[in-house]
């Protein structure tokens, strides 16, 4: 995870045993961990922390799990996250029923704690590939966050960390439009109170370095909006 913040993993459940339990070994896995106990506090936490991983219990107080699931999933701050349900319903109907709301995935309980981390280490590689090591291409832009290195069009470009996660970020998520806020949460943390002109200046500088290959400008300012990177 070199440059890059580390993933968020939001655990929803009533249970304090259980809470505690995956909150202590997802933490010891590399992660950030935030908790909720029911499904208001969930979707709270949505809102206010965009984890990057939700590892949501059906079986829940005020809101269910599905219900909480649909919210997330209809929500700017959820919609990227990868929502992961945990129930002790091994109906086949039961997990149709859990990923038609918009769950990423099932999982049946008892589990094991090795299992539940490989889960949200599989759902990263799809909502944070740079977070989970995966190489970034595209079009002639290369992101290996291992190696912390990015090349266009097989030209190594000399990025500072801000920048690297700037770019990383971006890469992403190609085509979606981010706000400044969005992108001081995501690159600089949610802790760091910082004026939005910041992500202004740190964009000026990736597009100068972007471009020092005399290629095109690949980051599009959004106007009103924000950036996105490509189309």
């Amino acid at each position: 995870m070199s440059g890059v913040s580390a993933p968020l993993v939001l655990i929803v459940d009533d249970e304090p045993a259980q809470l505690a339990l995956l909150s202590y070994n997802i933490k010891a896995a590399g992660f950030r961990v935030a908790t909720a106990k029911d499904g208001e506090e969930a979707l709270l936490a949505v809102e206010e922390q965009g984890p990057d991983i939700v590892l949501l219990d059906w079986m829940l107080p005020r809101l269910s799990g599905l219900e909480v699931c649909r919210q997330i999933k209809s929500t700017s701050a959820g919609r990227d996250a990868a929502v992961i349900m945990v129930s002790a319903r091994s109906e086949e109907s039961d997990r149709i029923r859990g990923l038609d709301t918009g769950a990423d995935d099932y999982i049946v309980k008892p589990y094991s704690v090795a299992e539940v981390i490989a889960r949200v280490r599989a759902n990263l590689r799809r909502v944070r590939p740079v977070s989970a090591g995966e190489v970034l291409q595209i079009g002639d832009l290369r992101l290996e966050a291992d190696s912390h290195r990015v090349t266009r069009a097989g030209t190594s470009l000399h990025l500072g960390p801000t920048e690297f996660r700037l770019l990383a970020a971006l890469m992403e998520r190609p085509g979606k439009v981010w706000t400044r806020d969005a992108l001081l949460d995501r690159v600089w943390g949610r802790d760091v109170y910082l004026d939005t002109r910041t992500v202004d200046v740190h964009v000026g500088r990736l597009r100068k370095a972007l471009c020092s290959t005399g290629g095109a400008d690949p980051i599009r300012t959004v106007r009103g909006a924000g950036y996105a990177l490509g189309d």
